[in-house]
This record gives C-alpha cells, sequence and structure tokens, in this order.
C-alpha cells in the first residue's frame, strides 16, 4: 500500500465542481497530494481508507485577505472603530512587534485557519519593520503547513519613527530579496504576492513602483481600496495609468462609486469582503451586491483576528445574512414579505472555495474537488449535535459548523487535522506563548509611553498631517 495514497470513504461530497455538483455517499481517492478520482461507487483499490460516511466532504475554504500577524491582538479591537484601529495596531502595536512575535502571529494565525477549514491564506503582511520581520513572518506560515500568498507589505510600522526602510527602493530591494530566498518555484505552499501600501494615499510614482515590482516577480497584489469614506480612491488615474488588472486583490470597497466598480470590473480585478470588520468597525455595508451588479464574484476574509474570529465560516454567514436582509429590506418597508430567498447557502460557500481559488490565482489548482487538483480537503461532521441530521449539506456547513466540527483538514493531501485535532502541534505550549508574546507587545507599547487605541480628537485629520501613507 502506498503510503501516499488515501482514500475518503461514504461521505456527502460537496465538490462545488459546477460539473459534478453534490455527491451522496461518495469516495474521494487521493494519491501524491493530488485528488485521483471522485466517484459515487465504492473504489476497489489499495490506499488508507479513512470511513468519512455520515460526514460532509468539501474543498478547503481559502480566504482572500488577513493580517495573521495580528494573532496574538485577539479582540483588543473589540469596540475599536477603523480608525481606532489605525492608531492602535497600525501605529502603536506594529512598531514593537519583535520578529518573534511576527513569526508566533503567522504561525498561530495559519493553525486557527486550518483548525477551521481554512486551508489558504492571502496574507497581508504589513509588519514587515525589518528583513527580519519578514523572514519571521514567511517562517511562521510554512512551520504552520498551511497553503498562502505571501502578501509582502510595503508599509513602514511607524510615520512617527525612524523607519529601518529609509527609501522605497530598499523596500522594493527586500521585496527582492524575499522573492530570492523563500519564493523560488510557483508549485510550492508558498507563493509570492505583494500587500500595497495604500494606494488612494500614494503619489502616483510610488504605486507605479510598487506594482511593477509585484509585477515583476509575477506575484499576486492585494490592496485595500475604497475603505476610508471621503477619501479618492483614484482608480481611474491607476487604470489610465495601466495599474489595474486581473492580478489584483482589491479588498473592502464600501466606499466606491458606481464608476469605480466598473473600472474594476473592467480590468478584471477581485473583490475580498470582510463583512464582520466592516458591519463592526463602520466601513460601511458589504459589498455584495456591487459585485452583483458588476458581475465580479465576491470572495470573503477574515481581515483582522484582533477584532473577530479565524473562522470562515462565520464571515459566510455574516455576508449572508447582510445581503439577504439588503436585498429584502424594500420589500419589507413596504408592507410585503418575501417568497425565495435571494442568496443561497452553496453560493456563500462558492465564496470562498470557487470564487476565491479563482482571486489568488490557483483555480487550476483548488477551489474544488476535481481528479487532478491538489487535495486540499476539509471533512465536516461527528458528534456535535449541530451536525445531526445532515438534511442539507450546504446549510448544514454554512449555518451549523463550528471549527470543533471540522473533524479532518488535509492541505495538499497531508492531513494537517485529523479526529478534531491539529497534528503535530503542542498548543498548550503554542499557546502559552501566545500570551507571553501579547504581554510583551503590551508592555512595549506601555513603556513607549502610549495607550491604546490612542486615537486623538480628530482621528482622520490628525493621521493625514502625521503621515498620509500609512492608513
Amino acid at each position: 500500500m502506498s503510503s501516499h495514497r488515501v482514500l475518503l470513504r461514504g461521505g456527502t461530497v460537496l465538490t462545488m465542481d459546477s460539473a459534478r455538483g453534490p455527491l451522496p455517499d461518495a469516495d474521494v481517492l487521493i494519491e501524491d497530494g493530488t485528488v485521483s478520482a471522485v466517484s459515487s461507487e465504492a473504489l476497489d483499490v489499495d490506499a488508507e481508507i479513512v470511513d468519512v460516511s455520515g460526514h460532509i466532504v468539501m474543498p478547503g475554504m481559502i480566504d482572500t485577505h488577513r493580517h495573521t500577524w495580528q494573532t496574538q491582538m485577539r479582540a483588543i479591537c473589540a469596540d475599536w472603530t477603523l480608525i481606532d484601529y489605525i492608531f492602535g495596531l497600525r501605529l502603536g502595536v506594529s512598531p514593537v512587534y519583535l520578529p518573534k512575535d511576527v513569526y508566533l502571529g503567522n504561525r498561530l494565525g495559519a493553525l486557527d485557519a486550518l483548525n477551521s477549514g481554512v486551508t489558504t491564506l492571502l496574507d497581508f503582511s504589513h509588519c514587515n519593520n525589518t528583513p527580519e520581520h519578514a523572514d519571521a513572518a514567511v517562517t511562521g506560515l510554512s512551520d504552520a503547513g498551511v497553503r498562502a500568498v505571501f502578501g509582502y507589505g510595503f508599509f513602514e510600522s511607524n510615520p512617527a519613527a525612524p523607519p529601518h526602510f529609509a527609501t522605497h527602493a530598499q523596500r522594493q530591494a527586500d521585496l527582492s530579496r524575499v522573492a530570492g530566498t523563500w519564493f523560488s518555484s510557483k508549485d510550492s505552499l508558498l507563493t509570492l504576492g505583494v500587500a500595497l501600501t495604500e494606494p488612494d494615499l500614494m503619489p502616483l510614482e510610488a504605486v507605479r513602483a510598487e506594482v511593477s515590482a509585484a509585477r515583476e516577480h509575477d506575484a499576486l497584489i492585494v490592496t485595500h481600496t475604497g475603505s476610508v469614506w471621503g477619501a479618492q480612491a483614484r482608480l481611474a488615474e491607476f487604470e489610465a495609468a495601466g495599474l489595474l488588472g486581473p492580478d489584483q486583490v482589491h479588498v473592502h470597497c464600501n466606499a466606491l462609486s458606481e464608476e469605480e466598480w466598473a473600472i474594476l470590473a473592467r480590468n478584471g480585478a477581485k473583490v475580498s469582503i470582510s463583512p464582520e470588520t466592516e458591519l463592526n468597525m463602520g466601513m460601511g455595508q458589504p459589498v455584495f451586491g456591487a459585485c452583483k451588479r458588476h458581475g465580479i464574484k465576491p470572495t470573503l476574509s477574515c481581515d483582522v483576528v484582533s477584532l473577530n474570529s479565524g473562522d470562515l465560516i462565520s464571515q459566510a454567514r455574516f455576508g449572508l445574512g447582510f445581503q439577504r436582509w439588503a436585498d429584502t429590506l424594500e420589500l419589507n418597508l413596504s408592507g410585503a414579505n418575501p417568497e425565495q430567498v435571494t442568496v443561497t447557502a452553496r453560493e456563500a460557500l462558492e465564496w470562498v472555495t470557487v470564487n476565491a481559488a479563482d482571486a489568488v490565482g490557483m483555480s487550476d489548482r483548488i477551489g474544488t474537488i476535481t481528479p487532478g487538483k491538489q487535495a486540499d480537503i476539509i471533512v465536516v461532521g461527528g458528534p456535535g449535535i449541530s451536525q445531526h441530521p445532515q438534511s442539507d449539506p450546504a446549510g448544514t456547513v454554512l449555518f451549523q459548523t463550528a471549527p470543533a466540527d471540522v473533524r479532518h483538514v488535509l492541505v495538499a493531501g497531508r492531513f494537517v487535522k485529523r479526529d478534531g485535532a491539529l497534528l503535530g502541534v503542542d498548543m498548550t505550549r503554542l499557546l502559552a506563548e501566545a500570551d507571553a508574546s501579547a504581554a510583551g507587545v503590551l508592555q512595549r507599547v506601555a513603556a513607549a509611553g502610549r495607550q491604546l487605541p490612542g486615537t486623538p480628537p480628530g482621528g482622520w485629520a490628525a493621521l493625514q498631517s502625521l503621515n498620509p501613507h500609512q492608513a
């Protein structure tokens, strides 16, 4: 029997492949990290057989925007607005993070994602205060065993302090160093991305330099777009300069005009929505409706675990509930009631599988359970009350599943979670390290004379006067 052959037997398989559909009581054969067969008939093969009858088998989920380094700052932003987050996390906490804190945040954050069924992260890494910070971030992801796009951030840690990178050219040189050191193959679990400094606040030539540097390394681009009301997104200017394209994920987009949405659409750009963050931090309505009007397939992200959980199913549930409400609000206010839902549970699962795989440029590798694709797979079920009975598989995943109900997680055919437990992880020790790291970070913030969040009166104007490039 090959040690690289696993047969998931007898589960309800949500392939998320439109040509296959859901398959009850089906087998999934994995060979050398790849899905080799999906069959409604029992497969007779020499393999390690894992009985998943009574469970749901589906593709691993894909988070298209997560600031993973913040993991040990969990819930510190519970009562903060967006401007509080900028002053508290970006300008208060980030500057005192040491490389070991970034490593721990990325490793623990990636494990948190895997535990809840997220097998791929687009890591928006904007705490690269020094080259050592960037290396620690990559190493943290690698040690966790997650599939990820490492979005190297050009952001400086604190505009009020002397930066490690004195020029933009030095930052770009470090990107080249990171690319050469860590990202020699596009076939690895970790691939290279670039997180742009806020383009709407940067000089055009600086934006051009960052986009050019990303494209020179064939890196996926991720950027916050239209997330601040009253600011100009400048998409028409960027389009005219040739700086937009399908190699980009634009995050939030709550404040965009219809004209700006049309610009994103005609340039093939992708969109990531963070429902829980946006609704709680006063950023505006999640943009599912705008995506639908302009033919853009929405994707989802957990954004900041410093506010909310790292559980992407919760984001999908949040987003679906919001959009169903938004779609029926006018009808309700007219005194009438809807006769059918406007978005289905399966469509919400597409946000975190098929759509997201396309957004990160990996639709040929992940996002569906299809022979020839990588075996990034999760198995949902087990003894939890919410998992019995499983009358509607998509509905069970979307509305009834918590991280504890994710029984098995495989990345490229390798179990990283089995029978409800992460493998090869001393979680007691890791959580103690997280507690110590958080305490150390907060001590250094206090030693620097800061109180969190530390937002001054007229916070947005104060930010502009401090340095407009670091929002």
